[in-house]
């Protein structure tokens, strides 16, 4: 299979996880269970087992050591950053607010990319890029019922949102040719090692603030799916994306994660097809198109 194609694939599936993530997130960290950061620390030091385990039966790969301080780098980046800005910011956001100022992150992640790699803005990449936001924002505002909006978004959420957002864009801009040296699972985990390293230190003084009477089963089967859908499979697959496509197309495949939430919502009865949404729609994919067609996003000179 061609790779850029494998790439696309990898980043569209990992987005789609993401999309239920966000459902799944919003209803943990509502029901203040489990402070954000012991919920990070907890995906961080499973995941890290899983990434190790699965290493054990794969052909071994040593890293450089003077590739650990940049793994590092990129686990705070890439992991504890956005994971504990995110399960912070979504208790202080409303959904819709949050999807609209998650959408810059292509918009940061396109200059990060042209700053650190070099990687030119051409027309038709910037242009790639404005549709799919315009696109984007004009689904999520299509998607709102003005009854419902009673959800307040407050200052702190917004930080963290754009924390998350800046994150997440770094990491995909900085790190593409250190990710490409080494395969999926070994770059993972050492990732996810130094993250829960980092992470640890910090949710061990808050695990007192457990709240263990207001864990349900369901809220098991959620952390589960968090742990195991959002953290290990999607992290086995970014890398896949990245190697193989640019950082703003990668990132791009964020703007999949409202549409997917529209298409649930109209399969189970709670929205119904509008022009406008198919627009919106075809807005997103067309911005991708348009960059996956343009000079920057040939594949990168080995």
């Amino acid at each position: 299979m061609n790779k850029t194609l494998i790439g696309h694939l990898a980043c569209l599936t990992t987005y789609i996880i993401f999309a239920f993530n966000i459902i799944v997130c919003r209803d943990i960290a509502t029901t203040d269970a489990f402070p954000p950061i012991v919920i990070t620390s907890i995906r961080c030091i499973v995941v890290a087992m899983l990434f190790w385990l699965l290493s054990l039966v794969l052909p071994k790969e040593k890293v450089a050591r003077g590739d650990l301080l940049p793994i590092l780098g990129a686990s705070l980046l890439g992991l504890v950053i956005p994971q504990w800005t995110f399960l912070t910011a979504i208790g202080y956001t409303a959904p819709v607010d949050l999807s609209v100022i998650n959408s810059v992150t292509p918009i940061m992640t396109m200059l990060v990319a042209a700053v650190v790699l070099k990687e030119p803005i051409t027309t038709k990449k910037a242009g790639g890029v404005a549709l799919s936001f315009v696109g984007v924002v004009f689904l999520i505002l299509q998607s709102i019922h003005a009854e419902a909006r009673v959800e307040h978004t407050s200052p702190i959420g917004i930080l963290f949102v754009l924390l998350n957002s800046a994150s997440f864009a770094l990491y995909l801009g900085i790190f593409r040719p250190l990710i490409a040296r080494y395969r999926a699972v070994t770059f993972m985990k050492w990732m996810f090692l130094f993250a829960a390293l980092c992470s640890l230190p910090l949710a061990l003084p808050q695990v007192h603030g457990v709240q263990w009477t207001l864990v349900t089963p369901r809220m098991l089967s959620e952390l589960a799916y968090l742990i195991v859908m959002a953290t290990f499979v999607a992290y086995f697959l970014i890398p896949i994306g990245q190697k193989n496509i640019r950082p703003t197309l990668v990132s791009m495949y964020s703007y999949t994660q409202p549409i997917v939430a529209t298409i649930i919502s109209i399969s189970i009865g709670m929205d119904r097809i509008t022009w406008q949404k198919v627009l919106a729609a075809c807005m997103v994919v067309g911005g991708v198109v348009l960059v996956n067609s343009s000079r920057a996003a040939a594949p990168a000179a080995k």
